[in-house]
């Protein structure tokens, strides 16, 4: 097995964070050095029948200038547009001239545990009322969990 040593270096040239916080590091480290907490009361959805009524849920926000073209906007998923504009911050924070960089030493690292979980809910939706003939061809890419690396 290889040492440490043997590994290629890393370095962290910019930060990107899209948080209950805040949008962009400044105002997320702001909020978070002053003791502020991002979990409230939900309002994405009626709570009511649930036991937990609390969240940190990320506002309103929009994903269209961390994208290629507002179409790849609209068929993203809420985690990718989270995803591509933390990393489209990440790129901007680094101050990077992507035209004079080797795009080969560059990479965005990306952390997340599940994907596409509105998309899930919203063609579950669709197949209850509509039936699986109304289901989106567009499910399965907006569905898996690297399509935010696929889109940067």
């Amino acid at each position: 097995m290889a040492g440490p040593s043997s590994y290629p270096r890393v370095v962290v040239t910019g930060l990107g964070v899209v948080s209950s916080l805040g949008l962009g590091m400044e105002p997320f480290w702001r909020r978070l050095i002053a003791g502020d907490c991002g979990v409230r009361r939900i309002t994405q959805f009626d709570p009511a029948q649930h036991d937990c009524q609390i969240a940190a849920e990320i506002g309103e926000f929009d994903p269209n200038p961390s994208f290629p073209t507002p179409k790849d906007a609209r068929r993203s998923d809420r985690y990718t547009k989270f995803a591509v504009m933390a990393g489209h911050q990440a790129l901007l924070d680094a101050g990077l001239d992507l035209e004079r960089t080797d795009l080969d030493q560059v990479g965005v690292f990306i952390g997340s545990g599940i994907g596409g979980l509105q998309t899930t809910e919203d063609q579950h939706t669709v197949l209850m009322q509509k039936g699986p003939g109304r289901i989106s061809p567009f499910m399965i890419p907006m569905l898996i969990l690297n399509m935010a690396s696929g889109l940067f």
